[in-house]
């Protein structure tokens, strides 16, 4: 299938690489088909884009929260997963949202939303975390620096 996207032109999309969220994404709930795209030209390495199939003009900058958490691991109700279908632990890809504004130093990822996706059977969800320990706005711009610098 080729979609004809706002960040990336035309690009070709194989059907196994659709990824489908049965209720949609917060805020979003009529967008339920994405691709992940990984392009190093336009992300600062670790930062991939959720694409919307359905809405070529939207994508959403993504990354694995380990990277600037290694210590990310929320407690999350077994009930909230189970659109996901059957999931084995080497088939889960948790990815968070990432904000950035025109000033890059306040990059932040969202640690209590995450997307979590069953890749065997390509289904995700986007689930809020409960509590207090992840922050929505979780600053992440002098971490990816750090890490560029081999620090």
């Amino acid at each position: 299938m080729k979609i004809n996207t706002k960040v990336f032109g035309e690009i070709d999309i194989a059907d196994e690489k659709i990824i489908h969220f049965p209720l949609g994404i917060i805020g979003f709930p009529d967008l339920t088909e994405f691709t992940l795209i990984h392009d190093e030209d336009r992300g600062i390495g670790s930062i991939h884009w959720m694409q919307s199939i359905q809405e070529p003009a939207f994508a959403m900058p993504v990354m694995d929260p380990l990277i600037v958490r290694p210590d990310y691991n929320p407690e999350v109700d077994d009930e909230l997963l189970k659109p996901l279908g059957e999931l084995q632990p080497d088939e889960l890809l948790v990815m968070v949202t990432v904000t950035v504004p025109s000033d890059l130093k306040k990059m932040s990822v969202n640690l209590r939303g995450p997307i979590v996706i069953n890749a065997a059977e390509r289904k995700a969800c986007q689930i809020i975390v409960e509590g207090e320990d992840y922050a929505v706005k979780f600053p992440i711009y002098d971490i990816l620096n750090a890490k560029k610098a081999g620090e």
